[in-house]
């Protein structure tokens, strides 16, 4: 049984003068101490402690090999997106960063798989960073769940996506700059109430504004999180489509139907919670994800898959690493599937 987890992170060594080519001020960069150490840094502002694993590749492969993990998708931290920068100095940034994630990645080919980021607040320039990545040997696109207040619907951001699917790079959506911070002072609470609040926004957004039909099926995309609070607020979002024409207006068809358009991991940390998970979404679109290697993660990959009452051996095999195989497959782009994003508004 292959075991891959498809949501972990880095950051890799990038100076503070290297992050000067996003932004002249608050930029992101990595101060390594001694002792294995570190701090994410913004600026002259620390942002986070952390631990050689997220920048030190050896490091990462030795917690792989005694946590039983074959592969990993590795994906930047969403400090690193740079979302309100100038988009050309973005376009540079993220040209930086997707090069040092392959050099991250390239010891271990067979068991590190890049994911590139891309700058979309520009969706045409994201377009041609993400070609550019995959040409290089990115196997997907990490983004953040929106840009200010523009959400995964915008027009912009869904020409991005449906051009991701002609490339046939699948996206991973992780939510970050969450909403109402200013009510949420202490305790993690951006964290603990944020985040899954702005990935269930994310799904519904783009299943009510009718979104969902003007992207490929052919889109793999997977959200972060368990995709939040969507699973277990679902009834409560198709009874409110059947019942008020306000919200089904965008939609031809409730949100249930649109459950094959995407995938999920599995970071719930609690067996009865993935088990509500399996049910909603379906044995084949969950996915393995322990948001390594940070302190809020999955410490034990998988225990929560395998805690899972009612999980047969097959299902398990498809949620610990199986369906990851297929999300990840490579595919060929079709040239008539390429979309282009000129046009649409920045």
């Amino acid at each position: 049984m292959t075991v891959i987890d498809v949501h972990t992170h880095v950051f890799p060594r990038i100076a503070r003068r290297e992050g000067g080519v996003l932004a002249d001020s608050g930029q992101p960069w990595l101060r390594v101490d001694e002792g294995g150490t570190g701090m994410m840094m913004s600026g002259d502002d620390e942002y986070r402690p952390v631990g050689e694993a997220l920048w030190d590749p050896a490091r990462r492969l030795a917690d792989m090999d005694a946590a039983g993990v074959d592969v990993q998708a590795v994906s930047s931290t969403p400090l690193m997106f740079g979302y309100s920068a100038e988009p050309g100095r973005a376009a540079d940034w993220c040209d930086l960063v997707n090069e040092r994630i392959l050099a991250f990645c390239a010891d271990a080919p067979d068991r590190l798989l890049p994911l590139c980021q891309v700058p979309l607040q520009d969706p045409a320039l994201a377009c041609d960073v993400a070609s550019r990545a995959k040409a290089d040997g990115h196997r997907g696109v990490h983004i953040g769940n929106h840009v200010g207040d523009r959400n995964l619907d915008d027009d912009g951001i869904t020409a991005f996506l449906a051009y991701c699917a002609g490339l046939g790079l699948p996206v991973l959506a992780h939510p970050w700059d969450m909403l109402g911070a200013d009510r949420m002072r202490g305790h993690m609470l951006p964290w603990l109430c944020g985040m899954p609040a702005e990935t269930q926004l994310s799904i519904l957004g783009l299943m009510l504004s009718g979104a969902f039909e003007r992207i490929p099926e052919s889109l793999r995309l997977c959200f972060c999180h368990g995709g939040g609070s969507f699973a277990f607020l679902l009834g409560r979002a198709d009874n409110a489509w059947h019942r008020r024409d306000i919200v089904r207006e965008g939609s031809p068809r409730p949100p249930s139907e649109y459950l094959d358009r995407f995938y999920v991991d599995s970071a719930v940390f609690d067996p009865r919670a993935l088990r509500l998970l399996v049910d909603v979404m379906g044995a084949d679109h969950v996915m393995l994800g322990t948001d390594y290697p940070f302190p809020l993660g999955e410490l034990e990959p998988g225990a929560t898959i395998r805690g899972c009452a009612g999980l047969d051996d097959a299902e398990c095999a498809l949620l610990l690493g199986g369906n990851a195989q297929v999300f990840f497959a490579t595919a060929p782009a079709a040239a008539d599937d390429l979309v282009t994003t000129e046009g649409s508004t920045p």
